[in-house]
């Protein structure tokens, strides 16, 4: 049940009706004027003025375009707020009145829309809001607050190019790191989980060699569509046969490109594949598999040349301290109503942001906020179609509704904050 007596979040919260239609406008705006990862300029400048003005010591072009924020406030714990800037190249269908209408080019010269489509315009108004609220009252907790603005999630590069660029020695070190990522669930939810919350995530470029020929001769060939072929289907036995029962992964083949007409057999063929584990040794069972099985397959076609492996977009895994979430846990449950603080399924999506408290040595929680139409989500969960109609992350339909999402989202970052700036 929430504390009867009045705490410091209660103090602090106190001004929320004060910034509720800056914050409500803040949305609307960083909504209707999404940008991709590295090119967050509008945003970040945005950020950087609202948090000088709220009395923070500014540093910007942090790995690109990131932006920290650092509030002294006495002796006490560091804590580190986190929240991500970057939208994605998808093409709005939501019909807001504060729809994107942005369009990028992109590498093949077509124009593509650009979209908040993942939220992180929320993680934004939240956090700035969050950070307002703890700036006005000072009073009420003693330490030092850090925000971190952080670019090209989505990329999985932002974190990693912050730390490359001086942030362990521009913050002090935390106490603790905190984040939150708004997700399909009732707005006013928060879900919280110990250990593996998000999965570890890698992204695989495979290319393997045949030998050209003309379509009408294929015994002068080595058929690189009958390669990847082969590859496809042994590929797709690895989590069944490789993987124990009852451990997650998953091993996506998104993409499979060889030739350009219907009576050329091409020399090559590009695979581009897709892993996500919640453990670190299922990972490297599943990298490892991927490469004897290419390795073999090549050996067996005659491939005229080794196969090459190109990684990217990885992301870690994120995996809550247990001590610090059941901290946060018992902070929520003091705070939020009853049945709104929920226990949080793991999630197959991927973050990076842990590289940032790994690399600065301290624990963290990441936990989930919900976005979605409470009345919308009951009626899809009492027709059992939630799969089906409420949209997910990354789709073009996603747009989390202002509130009580953007209410949820700053309380729960202001409670966070204070489980150890007011203790």
């Amino acid at each position: 049940m929430p504390a009867t007596h009045p705490t410091p979040a209660d103090a602090v919260l106190a001004g929320w009706a004060g910034l509720r239609s800056w914050q409500e406008e803040l949305y609307r705006d960083l909504h209707a004027h999404p940008e991709l990862g590295f090119a967050e300029r509008r945003t970040a400048g945005i950020v950087a003025a609202r948090l000088g003005a709220a009395g923070f010591t500014v540093h910007e072009d942090i790995g690109g375009t990131g932006v920290v924020g650092i509030l002294h406030n006495g002796e006490g714990p560091v804590v580190l707020c986190r929240a991500d800037m970057d939208a994605l190249p998808v093409t709005e269908r939501t019909g807001l009145p504060y729809a994107s209408t942005a369009t990028v080019t992109d590498d093949s010269g077509q124009s593509v829309g650009v979209m908040h489509a993942c939220g992180h315009d929320v993680h934004v108004s939240t956090l700035l809001g969050a950070a307002q609220l703890l700036a006005d009252s000072a009073s009420s907790w003693s330490g030092t607050l850090v925000t971190v603005f952080q670019p090209a999630e989505e990329i999985a590069t932002g974190a990693q190019k912050m730390l490359d660029d001086g942030l362990a020695a521009l913050v002090p070190r935390p106490d603790v790191a905190l984040g939150q990522h708004v997700m399909p669930l009732p707005a006013g939810t928060v879900g919280v989980r110990s250990g593996p919350i998000l999965s570890a995530g890698d992204s695989i470029k495979v290319t393997v060699h045949g030998k050209g020929s003309h379509g009408s001769m294929p015994q002068s060939s080595v058929d690189p569509v009958v390669l990847a072929a082969m590859i496809v289907i042994r590929l797709h036995t690895v989590v069944s046969r490789e993987i124990k029962p009852g451990e997650f992964a998953v091993l996506t083949i998104g993409s499979v490109q060889a030739g350009t007409k219907s009576n050329v057999i091409s020399d090559h063929a590009v695979l581009r594949l897709n892993l996500r584990s919640y453990d670190t040794a299922v990972r490297d069972r599943l990298i490892a598999a991927v490469e004897r099985i290419v390795r073999a397959e090549c050996a067996a076609s005659g491939s005229p040349a080794p196969p090459e492996f190109e990684y990217y977009d990885h992301f870690p895994l994120t995996s809550n301290d247990p001590v610090s979430t059941e901290r946060l846990a018992e902070a929520f449950r003091n705070h939020f109503p009853a049945g709104t603080v929920v226990d949080a399924d793991r999630v197959t999506a991927s973050e990076d942001f842990s590289h940032i408290p790994d690399a600065l040595g301290s624990p963290y929680v990441y936990w989930v906020l919900g976005g979605t139409d409470p009345d919308a989500y009951a009626a899809a969960a009492a027709a059992g179609t939630v799969d089906t109609d409420i949209p997910v992350n990354h789709s073009a339909f996603f747009a989390p509704v202002p509130q009580p999402t953007l209410r949820a989202g700053t309380e729960a970052m202001v409670v966070a904050a204070l489980s150890y700036l007011a203790d």
